[in-house]
């Protein structure tokens, strides 16, 4: 695909231009999993055949890095965790 009607695309998409194929299906890999997909069936989805480098290249676990920010965060603004 070409990357100007890519780029058209996910414009459309409502989520920018400076996206690529492979930010995407990074993403994909990482959302899946933090949702609670099985790693096979995520492997399956993506077309790899087995499961080692779904979870060693693709999947970024996003959960831990967004509680970690909205932490430091609530650290640096002074709200509680109990607020």
């Amino acid at each position: 695909m070409c990357g100007a009607v890519f780029r058209r695309i996910t414009s459309k998409a409502g989520i920018g231009e400076d996206w690529t194929p492979r930010e995407l299906r990074h993403s994909f890999v990482s959302i899946m999993s933090d949702s609670g997909v099985p790693l096979e069936t995520i492997a399956d989805l993506v077309g790899h055949a087995g499961t080692a480098v779904t979870e060693k290249v693709y999947r970024h676990q996003l959960r831990p890095v967004i509680t970690q920010g909205a932490e430091a965060m609530n650290t640096v603004f002074g709200r509680s965790e109990s607020a």
